[in-house]
């Protein structure tokens, strides 16, 4: 199904079968938690078994999008779903038909991206049909997705927010509603939340990442990926300049890699500013080798 973030892989999040089809169908760890999309505020009584109040400013201000909570959650959420922790990710998507889709049924949906664990995640419908045709019944079309990126995955210490993972909503638009900085833990071997695996969104081709602002030194132009446009770089990751662009458009940049023959890449990260952080985030998670 698609979201404003990525195309997930939906399956009833109340039953363990289901889910289980879900980390087959995307050969995924059982260790890596799954997030629950719900359609309307009140199914949350269902799911979760305390809500700090930081995480009802949270919802308040960006539900429905793409922001992901971790709450303490109900003896109704199936351990697979959360990996046997006692916490369950949640969060409400913004896109029309996710949404019609959720207030259609009467359990939630786990929906991980749609994409073989580890792999780049799918914008479009295409994508999931690329990897995964053979393993689901159907695609709901949505369209290109709008953000391109996860969500932002928030948890609570002692009721306060933490960032579990950059995504969609950047940490300044956090920190503005709960008017406090929040810290980030976002990179973990055995997760507690989703998406924050050392080595994610990978292609196959190596990569090699440069700070903003600099460039390779006797590279050749196929080999390397400037930010904003570049006369010598093969492509740039935002056309315009923006962070919003670039965010939008990674994982189509990352997927036509793998579509080139071709060594190692050279790619110049974001600025490390709003949807900036998520981007690089992503980028180093791609560029990651164990």
């Amino acid at each position: 199904m698609p979201t404003e973030t990525v195309y997930g892989l939906a399956a009833n999040a109340l039953d363990p079968v289901a889910v289980a089809r879900i980390f087959e169908a995307k050969n995924r760890p059982a260790f890596d938690p799954l997030i629950v999309h719900i359609g309307q505020r009140a199914e949350l009584a269902q799911l979760v078994t305390h809500l700090p109040a930081e995480a009802e400013a949270l919802m308040q201000a960006f539900w429905p999008g793409p922001l992901t909570l971790v709450l303490p959650k109900t003896e109704a959420v199936p351990d697979l779903v959360t990996s046997g922790l006692p916490h369950v990710a949640v969060r409400m998507p913004r896109h029309p038909l996710a949404l019609r889709l959720l207030q259609s049924l009467p359990f939630p949906l786990a929906a991980p991206s749609a994409n073989p664990f580890g792999y780049v995640s799918p914008t479009t419908a295409q994508h999931v049909m690329d990897q995964l045709a053979d393993q689901v019944g159907f695609v709901l079309d949505g369209g290109p997705c709008q953000v391109g990126l996860e969500s932002t995955v928030v948890g609570f210490r002692s009721d306060r927010a933490i960032i579990l993972r950059q995504g969609g909503i950047p940490q300044e638009a956090i920190e503005e509603v709960l008017g406090h900085a929040v810290d980030s833990q976002t990179s973990q071997s055995r997760p507690d939340a989703p998406g924050q695996m050392d080595s994610h969104y990978a292609p196959h081709r190596t990569i090699h990442l440069l700070e903003h602002g600099t460039r390779p030194t006797d590279v050749a132009k196929e080999s390397w990926i400037s930010f904003a446009p570049h006369a010598e770089a093969m492509a740039s990751l935002a056309p315009d300049g923006s962070v919003a662009t670039a965010a939008q458009r990674l994982f189509g940049v990352l997927r036509h890699l793998d579509q080139q023959p071709g060594g190692p890449v050279w790619i110049e990260k974001a600025p490390e500013i709003g949807l900036g952080r998520a981007v690089n985030d992503r980028l180093m998670r791609a560029a990651h080798r164990a």
